[in-house]
């Protein structure tokens, strides 16, 4: 069984998420981590990341739906 370092964790939860005490003993290992933020996860897609995809990736053009009418 791995040590969980209980007065950090009560720290980011109470202080840093605001929980009330009995929110947080509520509160699952997982559910405290998923309220936290889990470091290990892919961070957001950045603008800068953004743009290199796109002019890697550029959109094509929609084809023209071109109607033929009779006049």
């Amino acid at each position: 069984m791995s040590a969980l370092d209980w007065p950090a964790l009560m720290r980011a939860g109470m202080a840093g998420l605001r929980l009330l005490p009995r929110d947080f003993w509520q509160l699952t290992p997982a559910e405290l981590r998923l309220m936290l933020g889990d470091a290990a996860a892919p961070q957001p897609l950045g603008r800068d990341r953004l743009a290199a995809l796109m002019q890697a990736f550029p959109d094509r053009p929609a084809p023209q739906n071109k109607e033929t009418t009779d006049d």
